[in-house]
């Protein structure tokens, strides 16, 4: 058995998440700074601009997370179980697999967006020059879609080994890259032409794509130790079976996430341009805490040490979103400095960033649930955030026209989707039926 996966299941369970988790750490700020930077850039093009990027968004992540979070989770949890078993032919048939998948869900991504993005951020409360920024940055970012889903599956595939040095460093180095660049080609800079918003989007594109030939050659190298081929096998129907069984519900789990997102938005676009700015630079704190977790998460799909990665999950959440609530405008006075924009963000900032912990914490017990192959209850909780997010926020903008009430829909939603996962956890969801409190039985 290689070393890396005996270390996996014999190694100390605390020590060995915080090694795993160091390297996801540095992704999550090589990733902020990138993703800081841009909107940053952005936001120097105007209220509009940086409403249009407001819009899409919501749908990038969808597709981010669903690559990364979803897919990448069963991707890297089945090989993990493969190797673990000293299965590792299977293992090689898995990461082969997960490629063809990622080319099936990128076509997806691509057509749906280029078909319908006109509609859904009009519906989304698009309209007029946020809405033509919108569809030039979406068009960009989705028919680069393909490099996004091979990043990420084959990313996923190297942690599966317990390789979470490798994927780390090349993110890093690509951030390094990206950063320059991106604002060399929003506003032209020696050999780089002015491309405006559109600039942002291709140097982010270009990102994933150099990160995935990075990824792909050491994979094909012979140097991973695992090797994406089919062994003379053929594709099988078994081997995409234990990557979807996971990475479907997973799925299901980030839309339900990214639609709250979305409906929040289409709520704030009743209150102009400016507000969905305000809620969507606001919201973008929230999903930056999603690399946060996914650090800690990574390693809990693979070894599953869940009291103490989401207890770190809850605390560093938290903390930062008592320091957004008490402070908005640190945040908001970066991007744009529109008072109604820095209205409606501060708004959200201090009425969701308080309970911002047990979206952390509910991230968290996700993740681990992916690596115990048991998706249900975090389902079941995420679509109750969403049915809260969604009915109550309708409601509450109905009855009283207040976008704070909007925002205090959300936070009702995540604390409903913090104690579902944490009380099915504890309740012994992941070995049969619930049972809570949970009955202790001495042998």
């Amino acid at each position: 058995m290689d070393p890396r996966t005996r270390a996996l299941l014999e190694a100390p369970i605390a020590p060995t998440l915080l090694r795993l988790a160091a390297p996801n750490v540095l992704v999550l700020v090589a990733q902020a700074s990138s993703g800081l930077i841009e909107t940053y850039f952005v936001g120097k093009l105007g209220t509009d601009a940086l409403a249009g990027v407001a819009l899409v968004f919501p749908v990038f992540m969808l597709m981010q997370m669903m690559s990364a979070g979803a897919m990448g989770g069963g991707i890297a949890s089945s090989i993990a179980r493969a190797l673990g078993s000293a299965r590792r032919a299977d293992a090689d048939a898995l990461a082969m697999h997960a490629v063809v998948i990622a080319l099936g869900f990128a076509a997806a991504f691509t057509l749906g967006v280029l078909g319908g993005g006109r509609w859904l951020y009009a519906a989304m409360g698009g309209s007029g020059r946020a809405l033509d920024a919108a569809l030039v940055y979406s068009n960009w970012i989705f028919a680069g879609a393909v490099l996004v889903w091979v990043f990420n599956s084959l990313a996923a595939v190297v942690r599966g080994t317990g390789n979470m040095a490798l994927p780390a460093w090349v993110t890093c180095v690509g951030v390094a890259i990206l950063i320059p660049v991106s604002p060399a080609l929003i506003f032209g800079w020696g050999p780089f032409p002015a491309l405006g918003i559109a600039g942002g989007a291709v140097a982010l594109v270009s990102y994933y794509g150099a990160g995935s030939a990075a990824l792909a050659a050491y994979l094909w190298s012979g140097r991973a130790v695992v090797r994406p081929t089919l062994g003379g096998t053929g594709f099988r129907w078994p081997f995409f079976r234990d990557i979807l069984r996971v990475g479907l519900v997973a799925a299901l789990v980030t839309v339900a996430t990214n639609l709250t997102i979305m409906i929040g938005t289409a709520l704030a676009g009743s209150f102009g341009p400016a507000a969905i700015a305000g809620y969507g630079t606001g919201a973008r704190l929230e999903y930056l805490l999603v690399p946060l977790v996914f650090g800690l998460g990574a390693p809990l799909v693979t070894i599953v040490g869940t009291n103490i990665g989401a207890g770190i999950a809850f605390l560093l959440t938290e903390a930062i979103g008592l320091s957004a609530a008490a402070f908005p405008s640190a945040w908001l006075s970066l991007f744009d400095s529109n008072p109604q924009m820095l209205e409606a963000g501060t708004a959200y900032l201090r009425t969701v960033g308080p309970f911002y912990g047990m979206f952390g914490l509910a991230l968290a017990l996700y993740f681990a649930s992916q690596g115990a192959g048991r998706l249900l209850w975090p389902l079941i909780g995420n679509l109750t955030r969403l049915a809260i997010a969604a009915i109550a926020g309708t409601l509450a903008l109905g009855w009283s026209g207040e976008l704070s009430h909007v925002f205090l829909a959300q936070s009702l939603a995540l604390v409903a989707f913090g104690a579902i996962n944490a009380a099915a956890v504890a309740g012994g969801s992941w070995f049969g039926p619930l049972s809570w409190p949970r009955s202790l039985r001495v042998t």
